[in-house]
């Protein structure tokens, strides 16, 4: 079926009004579409990378050679997502948004917004993938190897800077539970 913008609706998940280029921190998740497990596997509360996987850490690591106003914090590449910390460089690590003035461009800097880093990252891992399953023997995607959207969350303090670090941390240990989990599914 056509997009047709008055049946079809999409419902921004993003802050209303925030700018998302404004220096700080941000938790964001990246899920592979249709939860597939391509970048290996939990055993005993431990992942363990497959190729795939460790090429998306390498891709982590590349964020702040190809924009030097990111730095990269806690991250940790599961089997079917990533999590991570993204800092844009110029502020402390927490920031607390400035709503009333975000339309004003208040806090911007001078690299790309949050969304454009994180679609640079899915292109160049996809890419990536896409010669792994044609060198490697990667197992394919149907369609698009990531969800079209992504999570993310303005670290606003330390405490909450600290408590997602944690999570991270500990994100592999909870997989039996984790939402992401295909296992989990209904």
């Amino acid at each position: 079926m056509k997009y047709n913008p008055d049946i079809h609706h999409r419902r921004s998940i993003r802050l209303r009004d925030y700018d998302y280029s404004a220096n700080g921190a941000y938790f964001v998740t990246v899920c592979v579409q249709g939860r597939e497990s391509l970048f290996g596997a939990v055993v005993d509360g431990v992942m363990e990378s497959s190729e795939a996987g460790r090429m998306v850490e390498e891709w982590w690591a590349k964020l702040a050679e190809n924009s030097p106003n990111v730095l990269t914090d806690s991250f940790v590449v599961m089997p079917n997502h990533f999590h991570g910390i993204i800092v844009l460089v110029g502020a402390d690590p927490c920031v607390c948004p400035d709503l009333e003035n975000a339309h004003m461009g208040k806090g911007g800097h001078m690299g790309p917004p949050l969304q454009r880093i994180i679609q640079w990252l899915k292109t160049m891992t996809t890419n990536a993938y896409i010669r792994g399953v044609k060198q490697s023997d990667w197992p394919s995607f149907p369609g698009r190897l990531w969800q079209r959207n992504y999570y993310e969350r303005i670290i606003r303090d330390e405490e909450e800077l600290i408590a997602i670090r944690e999570y991270i941390a500990g994100n592999p240990a909870k997989w039996a539970q984790d939402k992401e989990n295909p296992m989990n599914v209904l």
